[in-house]
C-alpha cells in the first residue's frame, strides 16, 4: 500500500496556483502528487481533466506512469477497460481524466486547456514548455524536481509571480520508506554537495559529477554511422547495459540498447543480434560469458583493461562532444547521477561510484575502443579477429590511407591471432 505520509499532507496542504516541491532523494514527491491528484478524480463531481507532463515520453513511461498504474493497482483502483493505452489517458468512474503527454509534444503544451497540470522533474523541461503549459491550466500546477542546479523556476517563476508556493520535502518526510533505502541515504552524509541536494533537498550543485553538457536529442540522426556498441553485464543486482555508439559529424551519439536484470546470455545475445552490424566491446571480466555470446555469434570482445584504464578511459570519453537519445532514459539518468567517489572528510577521490556505473561502463568500453590514445583522438582503433580482411566499417575519411597491422592487443579476451589496424599517423 501507498500510505499517507508527512511528504502527502504538505502536498495537500498547498493551495496557490503554482505548486513547487523541491526535494531530495526519495522524498516521495511524485508519488505525493500523483495520490493528489488520483483522489481528487475520484470524487470529482464533474468530469475533470488533470495532466502530467515530463521532458519526454519514455520519461514518463519509467517513471510517472510506471508510479500511477502501481498507486492504481496496489489500491485495487485500476481498470485495464478505462486506460486508453495508445493516448496514455486514465478515465476514472467520475467521468475525470488523468493524461500524459511529453513536453517536447507542442500541439498539445499549446492545445485545449486543463484543469489540474503536473510537470515532473521540471529542471529538465524549458521555461517556455511550462509557461505554455501552466497559461492552460486552470486550477494549479504542480511542479517537482531535485534542486541539483538554478533554472528558470528561481529567477522567472518565484521572484516575479505572487501565486507561487513552495514546500522542500526529504525523505525523513517519507514515513513509508524502507530501512536500507534510509541507510544508503544517510552514509552520504559525508559528501556535502550530495547531501545537501539529495539528503536534505536544498538547492545547490551536486560535487564530482563526472560528465557534463551531454544533449539529449529526439533520435538517431539519418547520417550517423554504428560505430561500436558497449556491453556491460549485471544480473541479480545490478543491471546489464548494452550501448549502441554512433559517429555523427564530430560528435558521438548514444543510444539505449537494453537496460535490465536478470538476463541470461542468450538472451542478451539475441539482443545483440538483432542489428547484424553490431561490434560488441563487453567487461573483460567476464571471459566465460564473452566466450559463450561470441558462440552465439555475435561479434565481441573484451575492453582493454589494466592500470587506470577506467580514469583514461573517462578521460577519453570527457573529450568529446556526446548526444544521448531521449529513449534513452535509464543512460541520461545514470548520466546526471554518475559521480566521483568521497572520502569520509568530503574530499572527491579518482574512483567512480558504482551506483549509477552501468550504462556509463557500456558506453566507455565502446568508445575507449575505438578512441583509445588520448593523444590520437579522431582516430579509430578497429580490431578484427582476421588479419587478411580489410578494417571493418572503415570510415570515409580513412578510406585510401595507409594501414599498419599490430599485434600487440594487451587483452587477455581476444585471441593471440588477433590484429588492431591503426591508422599509421605521420
Amino acid at each position: 500500500m501507498f500510505l499517507e505520509t508527512t511528504a502527502t499532507h504538505k502536498v495537500k496542504n498547498l493551495q496557490k496556483k503554482i505548486r513547487a516541491v523541491q526535494g531530495g532523494t526519495s522524498a516521495s514527491k511524485t508519488i505525493s502528487i500523483l495520490l493528489y491528484l488520483i483522489a481528487l478524480s475520484q470524487t470529482d463531481t464533474v468530469p475533470k481533466l488533470s495532466s502530467v507532463v515530463s521532458e519526454s515520453l519514455p520519461h514518463l513511461k519509467r517513471g510517472a506512469i510506471r508510479d500511477f498504474k502501481n498507486i492504481m493497482t496496489v489500491h485495487g483502483y485500476w481498470k485495464r477497460s478505462l486506460w486508453n493505452a495508445s493516448d496514455f489517458v486514465y478515465t476514472f468512474e467520475t467521468g475525470s481524466q488523468l493524461e500524459f503527454f511529453s513536453a517536447d509534444q507542442a500541439d498539445k503544451l499549446r492545445g485545449a486547456r486543463r484543469d489540474r497540470g503536473f510537470m515532473n522533474e521540471a529542471n529538465n523541461c524549458t521555461l517556455d514548455a511550462f509557461d505554455q503549459f501552466e497559461v492552460r491550466s486552470r486550477e494549479f500546477v504542480f511542479l517537482d524536481w531535485n534542486p541539483t542546479n538554478e533554472f528558470w523556476f528561481y529567477t522567472d517563476v518565484e521572484p516575479v509571480r505572487t501565486d507561487v508556493e513552495r514546500i522542500i520535502l526529504t525523505y525523513k518526510d517519507n514515513e513509508a520508506l524502507d530501512e536500507a533505502t534510509k541507510q544508503s541515504i544517510e552514509q552520504r552524509r559525508n559528501r556535502k554537495g550530495w547531501w545537501k541536494v539529495y539528503g536534505e533537498g536544498q538547492l545547490g550543485e551536486v560535487e564530482g559529477k563526472i560528465y557534463k553538457d551531454w544533449t539529449i536529442i529526439d533520435d538517431i540522426p539519418a547520417e550517423a554511422r554504428l560505430e561500436r556498441t558497449g556491453l556491460d553485464y549485471g544480473y541479480s543486482n545490478d543491471p546489464t547495459a548494452i550501448v549502441d555508439v554512433y559517429r555523427w559529424n564530430g560528435a558521438l551519439v548514444l543510444d539505449e540498447v537494453m537496460f535490465q536484470k536478470g538476463l541470461s546470455n542468450k538472451q542478451i545475445a539475441d539482443t545483440l543480434l538483432t542489428n547484424d552490424a553490431r561490434f560488441v566491446v563487453a567487461d573483460s571480466a567476464e571471459p566465460k560469458s564473452n566466450d559463450e555470446i561470441r558462440g552465439y555469434g555475435v561479434k565481441i570482445v573484451g575492453a582493454e583493461k589494466g592500470k587506470d584504464s577506467v580514469n583514461n578511459g573517462i578521460q577519453i570519453v570527457q573529450n568529446q562532444k556526446i548526444f544521448m537519445t531521449k529513449r534513452s532514459v535509464n543512460l541520461i539518468k545514470e548520466y546526471r547521477n554518475y559521480l566521483w567517489e568521497t572520502d569520509k572528510e568530503g574530499k572527491i577521490l579518482n574512483i567512480p561510484e558504482h551506483t549509477f556505473s552501468h550504462s556509463m561502463d557500456a558506453a566507455r568500453y565502446a568508445i575507449a575502443s575505438f578512441l583509445k590514445h588520448p593523444d590520437r583522438l579522431g582516430k579509430t582503433v578497429y580490431p578484427h579477429t582476421n588479419p587478411h580482411q580489410a578494417p571493418m566499417s572503415l570510415p570515409p575519411e580513412l578510406r585510401g590511407k595507409t594501414w599498419e597491422t599490430r599485434d600487440s592487443v594487451p587483452n587477455p579476451v581476444v585471441p593471440k591471432t588477433a590484429h588492431t589496424y591503426v591508422p599509421r599517423m605521420k
